[in-house]
């Protein structure tokens, strides 16, 4: 089973990637400023380490557990 296979095409990989790095660069190219773009930039890191690694990891880890009979429902 996939985890992304129970999620939205707007809430894909891909979508999830393009609205961070759009977000990040309208910060550069609208404010000109390293320090505001650092403020937009480490929520969106976080954002992507949380939903991208470890939230599917976690299903993964599920879905095997749960295969190999650990857990019974």
């Amino acid at each position: 089973m996939n985890f992304w296979d129970y999620k939205p095409w707007w809430c894909q990989p891909w979508s999830i990637l393009l609205t961070g790095v759009v977000a990040i660069a309208g910060s550069w190219l609208l404010l000109r400023s390293l320090w505001l773009t650092a403020f937009v930039t480490v929520p969106i890191l976080l954002w992507w380490l949380l939903f991208l690694i470890l939230v599917p990891r976690m299903f993964r880890e599920s879905q095997e557990t749960k295969e190999s009979g650990n857990i019974t429902d």
